[in-house]
């Protein structure tokens, strides 16, 4: 099995080295993945400039672009060998409910989809960066399944994973994505010359986190497994809008 690895917090993290050393049992891993963070990236092409890959070691290609542009790069011509899946993380901190919106891990994945291969997106749902190794085993059983029992083909896995050991975690759970409330307050400060410069604020906090979401999964002990899509079309409104575009005066 042939299997690319991409995350968005740099080819050098340490959750994509933990990644792709467990992805080895299974077969030939390659990692392309970006030369420093690029979280929070979303699915950015890079169109307005040439993309630079280095090889820095065995099996290791640095692209100076985002987490799309090295899974895009890699399975559009870069790659001797044509992978059959795509995998992306191990991210550090998690992507849960609206994360996946902005996620350079999960945008990774979603390319990979777009493109027809099967996709996963891992993350560890802290920034404490401590058990790597459970979530790293728990794509090498995903994956095992995923050869033998194949999901649909529009279907992009998103994986968070309490930082706990794998002997502590209590199983698996299918889960729909939760939401959180809106974002903290920008951050506002002044640079060494008396300038505003702004941080963007913290994520919001939990809002939809009951029995059956990511966050209620991870929070009580469970690795969420959320199946994704990627057509955002709001289907139950068809009529509904289609019957107020009716109303339009266009004279």
């Amino acid at each position: 099995m042939e299997i690319l690895v991409s995350n968005d917090d740099g080819y050098h993290a340490l959750g994509i080295q933990v990644l792709a050393s467990h992805l080895s049992v299974l077969g030939n891993v390659t990692v392309v993945a970006p030369e420093r963070n690029r979280s929070g990236s979303s699915s950015a092409l890079t169109l307005e400039r040439p993309l630079r890959a280095r090889q820095v070691s065995a099996g290791v290609i640095a692209v100076d672009g985002t987490p799309t542009d090295c899974v895009h790069l890699a399975l559009t011509g870069l790659l001797d060998r044509t992978p059959d899946m795509v995998v992306t993380g191990i991210n550090n901190g998690p992507n849960l409910g609206d994360d996946v919106l902005y996620s350079g891990t999960v945008a990774g994945a979603i390319e990979g989809r777009f493109l027809g291969f099967p996709a996963i997106a891992l993350s560890m749902a802290s920034f404490e960066e401590k058990h790597f190794e459970t979530a790293a085993e728990l794509a090498v059983a995903l994956i095992k399944q995923l050869d033998v029992h194949p999901l649909p083909a529009d279907t992009i896995l998103n994986v968070n994973v309490p930082d706990i050991p794998k002997s502590k975690l209590k199983g698996l759970q299918c889960t729909r994505l939760g939401n959180r409330h809106k974002s903290e307050p920008l951050i506002r400060m002044k640079d060494p010359k008396g300038r505003d410069v702004y941080w963007i604020g913290p994520p919001g906090l939990e809002q939809d986190a009951g029995e059956g979401t990511d966050f209620f999964a991870v929070n009580n002990g469970y690795a969420s497994v959320t199946p994704l899509q990627v057509d955002l079309t709001r289907h139950t409104m068809i009529k509904e809008v289609s019957s107020w575009l009716q109303t339009i005066d266009m004279e």
